[in-house]
């Protein structure tokens, strides 16, 4: 029995540092890749977002993007002075300002886009349908469990 937990135990370990290994590598290939465009991970990852949903505010994308209000500003201003977004302010609402694309926004957006689905084709595609399906809702249940137990830390601090 206490073999079986130690397999499981090293198992588990093996399971959650290859997903952390990976997301890093993917997030290194991405970057490298969105960097040959003039971008940066961070800026490639928020105007893919900011495409999806035109004309959220500043503070509904932070919650998006799970960052700071600090460092999306830094996004923010970076990719307004490549010229990529408009900050226009809110009606009703002085203080809340909402992102939008420009046309040189919008090109770029859907070439990162490109650029993400053909980085998904290229390190997927010789994986079963089945291994895919199984691995999203494995990768889908350690999310929830990690959301809990990032729920039950926020609310005993």
């Amino acid at each position: 029995m206490a073999t079986t937990q130690n397999t499981l135990a090293a198992l588990r370990a093996e399971l959650l540092e290859e997903l952390s290994v990976t997301g890093r590598k993917l997030r290194t290939l991405f970057d490298a890749r969105v960097r040959a465009k003039g971008l940066t991970l961070g800026r490639a990852r928020t105007l893919m977002h900011i495409a999806r949903r035109d004309g959220m505010t500043q503070t509904e994308l932070a919650e998006f993007l799970e960052v700071e209000g600090p460092t999306l500003v830094r996004l923010l201003d970076g990719l307004e002075s490549q010229g990529l977004i408009e900050r226009r302010p809110v009606e009703g609402d002085r203080r809340a300002k909402q992102i939008v694309l420009t046309k040189d926004g919008h090109t770029l957006a859907a070439e990162v886009t490109r650029l993400a689905n053909e980085l998904r084709e290229e390190v997927l595609a010789d994986i079963p349908e089945a291994e895919l399906i199984a691995a999203a809702e494995t990768i889908r249940a350690i999310a929830r469990k990690i959301s809990i137990a990032s729920d039950c830390q926020t609310h005993a601090a």
